[in-house]
């Protein structure tokens, strides 16, 4: 055999060795491997184990508090579901040391009696159910359900306050009059509808767009004629507001208070002689002293007339303002209310006229033992324990209001929209009061209104109403 042969056999040898070598390492490999990848695999199932073990020994015992501002609690340890239980209860006493409001109008009322059941599940979903008993009368004043989807969009289903006045907003434990002013009675209550919105830009900006069954000016869904709570006619409103708090979160102590906004309904809809759709106003001491003709129904001597209806659209818009700074603060808003209406007579037909009525105030508030003010509830610097020598908080409140009624209304004579000799074209009122927070739940006011009238009387002006009002309220 040649050396080249010799050595080519060599190597042929030599590389099958090499190969069976390679294999032996790689099968290794593959084995150490497949052992690696077991042993993850266990340490990974212990660490879910471990996982779950953590998650078991989180106690389930709900936690239950107790707190000035939210009521009675119950809830889960990780405070993903919360369950709470408040009230308001307010006890009014009305005097009216003038020669127009009748006597049986001083008296005592429960003006509100509110027990509400509200709570949050799974962190997202919040839910709230509050009856009203006051006025010998049983009435759902709030039933909803909210969704925080996104920091930026929770949506509320249900019956709950339209967003659109800035007084109507408050809580009525945090009124400052024990009655709201003008601009109040131009702008929707409660309704039943879907809304989106929140608050945005760190709480900068709040916005809210919604749509709902539709209520007169003033009022909630459940004084709707003939069915409470059902849609009065064939048209929802549409509601939009957007507030601005711009100083927010500023480093100016002075500006951080101040906030603006402008919100409004609209919608295009007809009454009919037996659901007018349209309001009556009343006094701060709750007295009508305005409302559209009425449909009168035949008798032996005079046929029926049709009284005043709406008839298209209803536009409401408000801009609106509240600045606070230490102890003072001031609240403004404007309300102005456009309606189409119509009224069929026997002697001048079909008559039909846009009417622009407004409504405006201002309103004062200082705490005049130091507390700061905000739009929504404060912290009292004492409670009232004349043991220990503290006397609660002390709040001196004024303010000023109109309410102008277009008037076209009045225009007509027997045919006209509204009666001149039994409703005012205009209330002018002003009123001053104060109110003594004894703790953060307890509350007693007085407040003296005094409302002056343009026309609503047959010789002339209708009687100042003077009004003296109380009031007895707990609220957590």
């Amino acid at each position: 055999m040649s050396s080249n042969a010799i050595r080519g056999s060599l190597g042929l040898v030599l590389s099958l060795a090499m190969v069976n070598v390679h294999a032996d390492e790689l099968a290794d490999l593959r084995q150490r491997l497949d052992e690696q990848e077991q042993k993850i695999r266990i340490l990974e199932r212990k660490l879910e184990l471990n996982e779950e073990a953590a998650k078991a020994a989180v106690p389930i015992t709900p936690i239950v508090r107790a707190s000035p501002q939210q009521g009675f609690r119950i809830q889960s340890a990780d405070s993903a579901n919360v369950a709470r239980f408040r009230g308001t209860l307010h006890f009014d006493g009305r005097y009216f040391p003038d020669d127009v409001t009748p006597a049986t109008a001083d008296t005592w009322i429960l003006r509100r009696v509110r027990p509400t059941f509200e709570g949050t599940l799974n962190k997202i979903y919040d839910f709230r159910f509050t009856p009203d008993f006051a006025g010998g009368r049983t009435i759902i004043l709030d039933a909803f359900l909210a969704a925080r989807f996104k920091p930026w969009a929770t949506v509320t289903a249900g019956k709950f306050k339209v967003p659109v006045g800035l007084e109507r907003l408050v809580s009525a434990n945090d009124l400052r009059f024990i009655e709201r002013g003008f601009p109040t009675s131009l702008v929707p209550n409660r309704d039943l509808g879907v809304q989106i919105g929140s608050d945005i830009i760190g709480g900068v900006v709040n916005y809210s767009i919604g749509y709902f069954n539709g209520v007169s000016d003033g009022s909630s869904s459940d004084a709707n004629t003939p069915n409470p709570d059902v849609e009065n006619d064939t048209k929802g409103d549409w509601a939009a507001r957007v507030f601005f708090q711009p100083f927010l979160n500023s480093d100016n102590f002075a500006l951080r208070g101040l906030g603006f906004g402008i919100a409004g309904t609209y919608v295009n809809s007809t009454g009919s002689t037996t659901s007018s759709l349209l309001p009556a106003y009343r006094t701060p001491g709750q007295q009508t002293f305005f409302s559209y003709r009425a449909t009168t129904a035949a008798s032996a001597t005079a046929p029926a007339v049709n009284g005043t209806i709406a008839d298209g659209e209803r536009l409401r818009w408000t801009p609106q303002a509240y600045y606070a700074l230490g102890s003072f603060a001031v609240l403004g808003e404007y309300v102005k209310v456009s309606q189409e209406v119509s009224r069929l007579t026997p002697t001048a037909g079909l008559r039909r006229a846009t009417l622009d009525n407004s409504a405006w105030q201002l309103q004062f508030a200082w705490f005049a033992t130091g507390e700061d003010q905000s739009f929504r509830g404060f912290t009292s610097q004492s409670v009232f324990d004349p043991s220990q020598g503290t006397w609660g908080a002390i709040e001196l409140v004024a303010r000023y209001h109109e309410l102008d009624i277009d008037d076209d209304a009045f225009v007509g004579d027997a045919d006209s929209f509204a009666n001149l000799a039994t409703s005012a074209s205009k209330a002018s009122a002003w009123g001053v009061g104060v109110n003594w927070y004894l703790t953060q739940n307890y509350k007693w006011s007085l407040d003296y209104d005094v409302t002056r009238f343009d026309g609503g009387a047959a010789t002339g002006d209708r009687p100042d109403e003077k009004a003296l009002f109380t009031r007895f309220a707990v609220g957590f």
